[in-house]
C-alpha cells in the first residue's frame, strides 16, 4: 500500500512536472504559427504605424529637443498599457516603457533613435529640393520610422503574450540625440540596461538587413574645447586683449596637421561653435567641437589625447586657459551571431514590400535629380552581414555602447531610397510616402517575428549570451568613455529649435482630418520635374 502511494505521488509530481513544462515550452509549428498571427497582427495595424511615421516626421525636432516627438509617442504606449519613466539619466526627452507578464521569462528591449537633422526640411514626395520651412531641421537620416516599427511590433506580441500566457518584460526606449551621438553611453552608464537580457535596435535604410561581428564604421569620442582670454578693442588696444579665437584657431591648425596623418580607417571633424561677439572686440571665449572616430576604443583614446595636448599647445602659444568637455560617445559596434542569424530567417520569410510604380517613379526620379544611378527601389534582400577579414570605416551609432551591455543587433529596413545623400534634404523625400509606410511595416513583421523567438526558445536566449560573453567578449573589456559626472549635453540644439518651432508648428500633421501627411501637404504623389516624365 505504501509502495503504490508512493507512485501515485510520483505520478502527480509528474504530471505536475509536465504541464509547468508545456506552459513554457512550445513546439516548432506552435511558435511559427503565433509568429505568423504576429505578422498579421503588424499587418492589421498598418495604419497605426503609418500615422506615427507621419506624425514624427511632422515634428521634426533635432537631437535633446524631441519633446513633441516625446509626448506623443508616450502617450501612445501609456494607452496601450506601457509603463513609462520619463526623464532618464537627467535627459527631458528620455523615457523607457515597459510592460510585463507574468513572473518570469525574458526582458527583451526595443529601440530606434527619434532625432532630425539640421536644414533638411524637405517636403515628402516631392523628387526635388523643396523645404517645407526653408533652413529648418527635417528628417533627413529617417529617424522618424524607427520607433513606430518596435511600437507596433510590441503591440503584435503583448496581444500575444496575453493570449498565450507568455511570461517576460518588453522594454520600448528612444535613442535621444542619436546624430550627437548624446545618450545611450548614459543610459548603459547609469544602469537602464543592467537588467536586459536582449536588445533589437532598429535603423531605416534602404534595404532589409542585420549581420553580426564587428560592424563596419567607427566609434567616437566628441568633445568640445573651450579657450579663455582677455577683451579688448581691437582697433584701440589689441596689444591688451588675449585672443580665445586665435587659440581656438591654432588648435584647428593643429589638429589638420595631425590629421593629414591619420590612417585612412580614422576621421575627424569639427566646427566652432563660439568665435565671439563681434569683429573689434577681440575674443576673451571661444570654442571649438570636434568629432574624433577610430575603429576601436583604444585608437579613440589615443587620438583624443593627442586632441589634448594641441589644445594645450594652442593655449600656451596664446597665453590663454582651456578647458574641455566631453558632449557624448560611441564605442565601435559589435552584433550578436545568434540574435542576427534568427532575425535573418525572419527576414526571409517576411521580404521585401511590393513596390507600386509610383513608388519606382519618386524614386528614380531622385536618383536623377542627384546624379544617381536610376536603379529604384531594392528588388531583393540583402545577405545576412558577417564579419569581413578587414576594415571599413565610416559612421558611428552608440547602440555601439549597448551592444557591449547586452547581446544586441540592429535590424535596417527599407524606408528610403537607395543612395540618397544621408543627413541631406534628398533623404527626407521618401520618408512619410508609401515607400516608408510599407518598409516600416516590413520592418515591424521581423521584429515581432523575432522577439517571439526569443520568448519562446530560451535555448538560443543562453546561445546568444554564450556567443556575447565568450566570443564578443574574449579579447575586449567594455570602459565607458565618460565619467560619473559628465551630464549629458541636453542644451544642444536648443536655439535652433527655438527659433524654427512655431513656423514648423503649422505643418504639424493633423491625423483627424487627414489620411496622410502627404494629402495635408496636397503632395499629388510623386511630385518629379516636367522633364522626368
Amino acid at each position: 500500500m505504501r509502495n503504490f502511494n508512493n507512485l501515485f505521488i510520483l505520478l502527480i509530481l509528474f504530471g505536475t512536472f509536465l504541464n509547468l513544462q508545456s506552459q513554457n515550452k512550445f513546439s516548432d509549428r506552435k511558435i511559427n504559427n503565433l509568429k505568423n498571427q504576429a505578422s498579421q497582427l503588424v499587418e492589421e495595424d498598418k495604419k497605426m504605424t503609418q500615422v506615427m511615421v507621419d506624425k514624427v516626421f511632422s515634428f521634426a525636432e533635432l537631437g535633446f529637443q524631441e519633446f513633441e516627438t516625446s509626448k506623443y509617442l508616450t502617450k501612445i504606449l501609456e494607452k496601450n498599457g506601457f509603463e513609462i519613466t520619463y526623464g532618464i539619466s537627467g535627459i527631458p526627452t528620455a523615457w523607457m516603457a515597459s510592460w510585463t507578464n507574468g513572473t518570469d521569462g525574458p526582458t527583451i528591449a526595443l529601440g530606434s533613435d527619434f532625432d532630425g537633422i539640421p536644414v533638411s526640411s524637405q517636403y515628402p514626395g516631392v523628387a526635388f529640393h523643396k523645404p517645407i520651412v526653408e533652413g529648418a531641421p527635417g528628417h533627413g537620416a529617417g529617424h522618424n520610422s524607427g520607433l513606430p516599427v518596435v511600437m507596433t511590433a510590441a503591440f503584435s506580441v503583448k496581444k500575444i503574450m496575453e493570449e498565450n500566457d507568455i511570461e517576460g518584460k518588453l522594454v520600448i526606449w528612444p535613442g535621444v540625440a542619436e546624430e550627437q551621438i548624446g545618450s545611450k553611453a548614459w543610459f548603459v552608464r547609469d544602469g537602464y540596461f543592467d537588467d536586459i537580457d536582449m536588445c533589437i535596435f532598429t535603423h531605416v535604410s534602404t534595404n532589409m538587413s542585420v549581420s553580426w561581428g564587428k560592424a563596419t564604421g567607427t566609434g567616437l569620442i566628441s568633445v568640445e574645447y573651450t579657450f579663455e582670454g582677455e577683451t579688448a578693442h581691437s582697433a584701440g588696444s589689441p596689444w591688451r586683449g588675449r585672443s580665445a579665437l586665435d587659440a581656438a584657431e591654432l588648435m584647428n591648425i593643429g589638429w589638420n596637421y595631425r590629421r593629414e596623418h591619420l590612417h585612412p580607417d580614422q576621421r575627424s571633424h569639427s566646427i566652432f561653435t563660439d568665435a565671439g561677439d563681434q569683429p573689434n572686440v577681440v575674443p576673451s571665449k571661444a570654442s571649438i567641437w570636434f568629432y574624433i572616430r577610430n575603429i576601436t576604443y583604444e585608437g579613440i583614446m589615443e587620438n583624443y589625447a593627442k586632441a589634448n595636448k594641441i589644445a594645450e599647445g594652442a593655449s600656451l602659444m596664446t597665453d590663454t586657459s582651456f578647458s574641455s568637455r566631453i558632449l557624448g560617445t560611441a564605442w565601435p559596434r559589435h552584433f550578436n551571431k545568434i540574435i542576427a542569424e534568427e532575425m535573418y530567417e525572419n527576414i526571409k520569410n517576411v521580404g521585401l514590400p511590393t513596390w507600386s510604380e509610383n513608388d519606382e517613379i519618386l524614386a528614380k526620379a531622385v536618383q536623377k535629380e542627384l546624379g544617381l544611378k536610376q536603379n529604384g527601389l531594392a528588388k531583393n534582400i540583402s545577405k545576412i552581414g558577417k564579419p569581413l577579414p578587414y576594415n571599413v570605416s565610416g559612421g558611428s551609432d552608440d547602440i555601439g555602447d549597448i551592444s557591449w551591455k547586452v547581446p544586441t543587433v540592429t535590424l535596417r529596413f527599407p524606408s528610403n531610397i537607395p543612395n540618397v545623400t544621408f543627413h541631406h534634404w534628398s533623404s527626407a523625400i521618401a520618408m512619410a510616402t508609401p515607400i516608408a509606410h510599407k518598409g516600416a511595416n516590413a520592418g515591424a513583421k521581423v521584429v515581432a517575428m523575432t522577439t517571439l523567438d526569443f520568448l519562446l526558445k530560451p535555448h538560443k536566449l543562453e546561445e546568444a549570451k554564450d556567443y556575447f560573453e565568450n566570443i564578443q567578449k574574449k579579447e575586449t573589456t567594455y570602459r565607458p568613455m565618460i565619467s560619473e559626472d559628465d551630464p549629458p549635453a541636453i542644451y544642444l540644439n536648443k536655439d535652433i529649435m527655438s527659433q524654427y518651432k512655431n513656423q514648423l508648428k503649422e505643418f504639424y500633421f493633423d491625423e483627424t482630418k487627414y489620411d496622410n501627411y502627404l494629402e495635408q501637404l496636397g503632395v499629388e504623389y510623386p511630385v518629379i520635374k516636367k522633364d522626368d516624365n
